[in-house]
């Protein structure tokens, strides 16, 4: 425990110096959550990104919910309750369609401080301690807005709450949701907590109602597929004759991530045949004047795609 405390310390410290906030003070569990916190400028993934291609009505109505109330808040400022962002959002869907890459791309794109939490951080088995890290969440996204929490997995921490739930459990989930209703009565609160999901169904009721926007990222569509393939493949050598629709049509149900794993296996072929023509003798072979053919659409089913069908996921999930 006390070796855990000094890493978070550390840890601690070179963040919030990145953060230009070396005067903050902050308590121990504020210096174990501030652990979880990835500055905007360290992430890579915007709403341009390949990993999310294909989005943009989604990406649209975030901008119009979550960025602009974040980013312009003189523009949303009311006595009405109206006005400013949701305290919670909900990002559901299969595996692999984007869900976690949204979520950076949120915080990316508003500028706001990213708090990636893990679950794990929060689950001390010392009593009161879990309720203790609750506050510090809490606490240090207050003092750092505009802040996205962001939970992965959110069903695995919030889920429906049961009777055998252990009693410790189950104080941290009230404090949290205490906590977090908090912000909604709170002056100028730009804090919202943004819960990617698997299994929307699993997520208890009290946390659906805390979440009132809630977004669907499903399966890419034909077209989306097209965007997403087209921005992965902009700077490969394709054969003339590459036929994108031919490719599209035949990956069907695929996740981005199905797409992306794809792409990546399908470049590797032409590769894989100028090592074969080398037949191993790197140390004299000319590997600047080895010629490396263009990549063909039959080079992307070359292997089993099986393994890339993503888990059927209904098309419509009733949430109320």
């Amino acid at each position: 425990m006390r070796n855990k405390r000094a890493d978070s310390k550390s840890k601690s410290n070179k963040i919030m110096s990145k953060l230009g906030l070396h005067d903050m003070k902050l308590n121990e569990h504020e210096e174990i959550i501030s652990g979880e916190i990835v500055w905007p400028e360290d992430l890579t993934v915007g709403f341009e990104g390949e990993d999310i291609g294909g989005l943009e009505p989604i990406i649209d109505s975030l901008k119009e919910t979550v960025i602009y109330p974040l980013v312009y808040p003189e523009l949303f400022e009311s006595t009405s309750s109206l006005f400013g962002p949701p305290k919670g959002v909900l990002l559901y869907g299969p595996p692999g369609c984007g869900k976690t890459m949204l979520a950076k791309a949120l915080a990316k794109e508003s500028g706001a401080c990213f708090i990636n939490l893990h679950v794990s951080t929060l689950t001390e088995k010392w009593f009161g301690e879990s309720q203790k890290l609750v506050n510090a969440l809490f606490s240090i996204a207050k003092k750092l807005q505009p802040t996205i929490v962001f939970i992965d997995e959110i069903d695995a921490f919030l889920r429906e709450r049961r009777s055998n739930d252990h009693e410790a459990t189950s104080m941290m989930k009230s404090e949290f949701m205490t906590l977090w209703d908090g912000l909604a009565s709170g002056e100028n609160g730009r804090v919202i907590i943004l819960g990617a999901t698997n299994r929307p169904t699993d997520l208890d009721k009290a946390i659906l109602r805390r979440m009132p926007k809630r977004f669907a990222i499903q399966l890419p569509n034909a077209s989306q597929r097209s965007k997403v393939l087209q921005l992965l493949l902009k700077r490969i050598n394709l054969d003339p004759l590459f036929n994108f629709e031919d490719l599209v049509s035949q990956t069907h149900g695929y996740s981005c991530s199905d797409l992306k794993e794809l792409c990546r296996n399908a470049v590797m072929v032409p590769v894989r045949e100028s090592i074969k023509t080398i037949k191993g003798d790197f140390k004299n072979a000319d590997l600047r004047t080895t010629k490396i053919r263009p990549v063909t659409v039959s080079d992307f089913f070359a292997h089993d795609t099986n393994l890339f069908d993503s888990a059927v996921f209904p098309d419509s999930v009733d949430l109320d």
